[in-house]
């Protein structure tokens, strides 16, 4: 037997040095196998790890609460108010809503439904009654835990528009004909509001034994069950409730920390994105919480003048945000000149990051190197990742490397994986991949095939070094007289103008060409840019057929409640203002 295995090794190794795998056609595929094992730590044991190995260290800072909690408080206060919720009558594997913006609050929440072995159900704190009244209803929310306002939304008033009942209810005694399986509201606030708890009175009521009961339950929750649901935010249609486990986010931020090298010093991260999010609470909180970063939270919601602020009190080391948080970053710093010292690293979701804004952001915030993180809700999000030995081109034109333990490829039409270097649909297998859309199954099959890939939807090309480059949505490219028109690239090129602040380019109907190439942007205060400005700026730098034919300046971008630009109602204003019929 042992003749047999090793005549068994020689010829797999004479199999692999042979021509044969030197072909001409080298196909868009990448595996990273990663230099360590994936753990099977749940979220409820990586927030008991933290307090125990960072105990009395900043794990939150909370600027306009003026809050600030230790990891050994966050613990603590998690299994306080983990106990409180079961003491309400929810269990294991019930739906707890969390509805409103950043605070510290949120950040509990999200701990103590680990720890209790709860679905925590991210929802947006700009929905509005009808998107609260789906999101309920289609994961079967138990309890809700709210903000008392959010700017000029009064939550108590939009759920009374919802269930009625809940003015005559008994606390944690709903019965609502419209949202059925919602029993108890919970509300951060001062006053005691008609049918709801104090989110303090819970956080602080918890019996002994249910407190108990929370640390008794840690080893037997699994790290493969579902612990979270993130609405995922279509441009049309209702959102898709993403469930995620464990598994798929405690290694997806323990890797993501790493290839920010936060093993290797201690850091201050300004948070900028909302909790609500997966770059919010798994890249920003789990990254920060595997590796004793602080988080530190300027303000309920973004401003730039309070992120700039914040940075320089508390010396954050990294900041995180958006490619508009960026763009308004930078333009604030010119405002109120903030001293930025002890700022290193700026880490952006990558998508949509143009290379002029990275060069803008390296400049005007002072930081040593830019970051990107590349990926989706139904990823847990991160696919892609810029890392700290990158080169500078590298961190600003790429998205770096595919992330240890994921496989990666790029395929065609048919599903046929293209060659490196072309561009086409990106598709992902590994541990990050969402356990299901929520009561979806057919959404969910049609996401993950059978052989475990999750498709993408988004356009991409795999160089021959493993690094990944965003070419934009399959359903944004422009067919323009038989040329597939990628609009990223011009958005691009069209933001190294001075006065264009953001692009967005999007196709219109045409009928000698199939479609036309149209831009909305935004200017810089007092700047006003022409058709005939943009075509002069364009000519000898892209090619004729992907200049603009129209132009459309705009004040602000339609978005999503999530701040996904809605690029259909960019044409439908532009189709309005030239007069075209649908």
């Amino acid at each position: 037997m042992k003749l047999k295995g090793v005549v068994h090794v020689l010829i797999v190794k004479r199999y692999c040095s042979t021509k044969t795998w030197q072909r001409p056609f080298k196909p868009s595929y990448w595996y990273n196998p990663g230099s360590e094992p994936l753990t099977p730590m749940t979220t409820g044991q990586l927030v008991e790890l933290a307090a125990d190995k960072w105990g009395d260290k900043e794990a939150l800072v909370s600027m306009h609460q003026k809050h600030r909690l230790t990891f050994k408080q966050v613990c603590e206060k998690a299994d306080q108010l983990a106990g409180g919720l079961l003491d309400l009558g929810v269990k294991r594997g019930d739906r707890l809503g969390i509805w409103g913006p950043n605070s510290s609050e949120w950040y509990l929440t999200q701990m103590a439904a680990a720890r209790a072995g709860l679905v925590l159900v991210n929802i947006n704190p700009a929905y509005q009654t009808p998107e609260l009244l789906y999101c309920l209803n289609k994961v079967g929310v138990k309890a809700l835990i709210a903000a008392e306002r959010f700017k000029s939304q009064d939550y108590h008033q939009m759920v009374q528009n919802i269930a009625p009942e809940l003015m005559s209810s008994q606390p944690g005694k709903l019965e609502s004909k419209a949202v059925p399986t919602l029993r108890s509201l919970i509300f951060i606030s001062e006053q005691n509001l008609p049918g709801a708890f104090r989110f303090d009175d819970i956080l602080g009521g918890a019996k002994a034994e249910s407190i108990g009961q929370i640390r008794q339950m840690q080893d037997d929750i699994q790290p493969d069950e579902g612990c979270n649901i993130q609405f995922t935010s279509g441009t049309t249609g209702n959102p898709k409730a993403t469930l995620l486990s464990h598994h798929n986010i405690v290694n997806n931020s323990l890797t993501i920390g790493k290839g920010l090298g936060y093993h290797l010093q201690e850091h201050r991260i300004c948070l900028q994105a909302p909790f609500f999010h997966c770059f919010g609470n798994v890249v920003g909180v789990l990254s920060a919480m595997h590796y004793g970063a602080t988080i530190v939270i300027p303000g309920a919601s973004f401003k730039a003048e309070e992120s700039l602020s914040s940075i320089d009190q508390e010396k954050c080391t990294i900041v995180y945000g958006t490619p508009t948080m960026y763009v308004d970053l930078v333009r604030a710093v010119d405002r109120i000149k903030p001293s930025l010292t002890s700022l290193q690293a700026a880490l952006s979701t990558g998508s949509h990051c143009s290379q002029q804004l990275f060069e803008q952001m390296l400049d005007k915030l002072k930081v040593e190197r830019v970051c990107s993180v590349y990926g989706l809700t139904e990823t847990s999000p991160v696919v892609f990742q810029t890392h700290m030995s990158d080169t500078r081109e590298q961190t600003t034109t790429t998205l770096g490397h595919s992330l240890a333990h994921l496989e990666v490829k790029i395929v065609d039409a048919d599903g046929k994986m293209v060659p490196l270097g072309t561009p086409g649909e990106l598709y992902v297998r590994g541990y990050s991949t969402m356990l299901c859309y929520w009561g979806d199954e057919d959404k969910t099959k049609e996401a993950i095939g059978q052989d475990g890939w999750f498709k993408t939807g988004d356009q991409f090309v795999l160089q021959e070094d493993g690094l990944g480059r965003v070419v934009g949505r399959l359903k944004d490219m422009i067919i323009r007289g038989g040329e597939n028109i990628f609009p990223k690239e011009i958005e691009d090129f069209l933001q190294t103008h001075p006065d264009i602040l953001e692009a967005q380019v999007f196709g219109i109907a045409d009928e000698r060409l199939g479609e036309e190439v149209c831009a909305a942007v935004r200017v810089t205060e007092g700047s006003t840019i022409s058709q005939s400005d943009l075509k002069a700026y364009c000519k000898g730098k892209i090619s004729h057929f992907k200049v603009p034919r129209y132009l459309m300046a705009v004040s602000e971008f339609p978005k999503t409640t999530s701040g996904k630009i809605q690029k259909f109602k960019l044409k439908e204003m532009l189709e309005n203002k030239l007069g075209i019929s649908k």
